[in-house]
């Protein structure tokens, strides 16, 4: 097997691991939201955290940097706002991200 194959097969196998990582902790996140408790907040902050490090290394392997992810997120961010998307107008979240991104 040649040195190219075996770097595909493991960025492959990488990124099938990743996935199934992503898909357990958004069962984890709903199984918690299910439950209400005010115990979860940790383990629901751990979620969220977890699930955004996951999207970006599978961003970074599916050949998109960082700042790619970034810049995307701020485009898609300033569309919404420019838009008037309903969450920006309930309680102007996507201002609040755009701007903390920003930083």
């Amino acid at each position: 097997m040649k040195r190219e194959d075996f770097n595909i097969m493991s960025n492959i196998r990488i990124i099938e691991n990743l996935k199934a990582e992503l898909l357990c902790i958004i069962g984890d996140f709903f199984k918690l939201l299910a439950r209400g408790s005010n115990v979860a907040q940790d383990a629901i902050l751990e979620c969220i955290s977890g699930a955004i490090i996951i999207l970006y290394l599978l961003g970074e392997r599916l050949g998109y940097s960082y700042d790619e992810v970034d810049e995307n997120m701020k485009k898609k961010l300033k569309l919404g706002i420019a838009e008037g998307d309903i969450i920006e107008r309930e309680s102007k979240d996507l201002s609040k991200l755009y701007s903390h991104i920003k930083r």
